[in-house]
């Protein structure tokens, strides 16, 4: 599924107002949290207030927020911005407009009220995954852990043998 953002939301209540915030698909949320996570850098606060609400009941851990902080430090936010289309590290994961994420829902391993949406990086080798837990009582697909944000190929202009 390919879903476009012609705008980054800034605010929690940007995000709440895009269509994808209804999470009636399992791949609205995961698509919604690239967008968000695209607020770290400059406003990790608005980053993590969007990721409370698309986690739902679970909320955001201490561990999740630190892991996040320790995933996007030190100038590796291009990592977010490579689960958009048109990215590469040539580019240096600079997107075009609309924003355009792809995420695929593995249907085969829906089981129990979770399924896995997998993500294509353009600095990896292999897709990476978001679980997604469906509230049954509202029909809503809410995060419950995302793996996405680990190491891929730096970017060109950082590579020093590049």
């Amino acid at each position: 599924m390919n879903i476009s953002f012609e705008k980054i939301p800034s605010t929690l209540d940007e995000l709440k107002a895009m269509p994808e915030a209804s999470l009636k698909e399992p791949e609205f949320g995961a698509a919604l949290f690239v967008a968000a996570m695209m607020n770290y850098k400059d406003n990790p606060d608005t980053a993590i207030s969007m990721l409370e609400y698309l986690k739902g009941p679970a909320g955001v851990s201490v561990y999740e927020k630190q892991f996040i902080r320790d995933r996007l430090s030190d100038g590796k936010e291009y990592v977010v911005r490579s689960y958009f289309a048109g990215t590469s590290p040539e580019n240096d994961y600079t997107p075009s407009v609309p924003y355009t994420v792809c995420p695929e829902k593995d249907a085969a391993s829906e089981e129990g009220g979770r399924i896995r949406v997998f993500m294509r990086s353009s600095g990896a080798d292999s897709p990476r995954m978001i679980r997604m837990r469906l509230k049954a009582s509202t029909g809503e697909w809410f995060i419950e852990e995302e793996m996405i944000l680990s190491d891929i190929r730096i970017p060109k202009s950082m590579d020093p043998w590049a």
